[in-house]
């Protein structure tokens, strides 16, 4: 693939989830949202490779959640068929859309605190399965 073709693509993809045109854009402010692929440069001394630099609008995004930003820009674009491998080497935000995130309600302390655990890692993460365990299995797989 093209590296000019495909850095359009993911930008279209991460974006407003399509790279080829539809006969629903009609219906919406499509060009306004979709990101644009700004630039190209192939990496250093690895042929084949390029760094794309892709621009998102700060519209696309809701204020003050990590989650909706990392879901709308790194979510099913690294499954993309369209590119043979893909990584997110940096990530740039405004200002003032940093400023939108609270941050915790508390800190580590305060969470250490209150698990009184000291002298250990707190950890988390999703148990797998996600159902189906018993109390007692959840328990050790928790605990494991």
């Amino acid at each position: 693939v093209d590296p000019v073709e495909a850095a359009a693509a993911v930008a279209g993809e991460s974006s407003t989830a399509t790279w080829t045109v539809v006969w629903t854009d009609l219906l919406t402010a499509c060009d306004l949202y979709r990101a644009k692929a700004y630039r190209v440069d192939p990496v250093p001394n690895s042929p084949d490779q390029y760094f794309a630099y892709i621009a998102y609008d700060i519209d696309l995004f809701e204020e003050g959640s990590i989650a909706n930003l990392t879901a709308s820009i790194i979510g099913n674009v690294f499954g993309f068929k369209a590119v043979k491998a893909l990584r997110l080497e940096d990530m740039r935000l405004p200002i003032a859309y940093l400023k939108t995130f609270q941050g915790p309600a508390t800190g580590v302390i305060v969470e250490r605190e209150r698990m009184n655990n000291f002298g250990r890692p707190l950890l988390g993460a999703t148990v797998k399965p996600k159902l189906g365990l018993s109390g007692k299995n959840y328990g050790r797989v928790v605990f494991e």
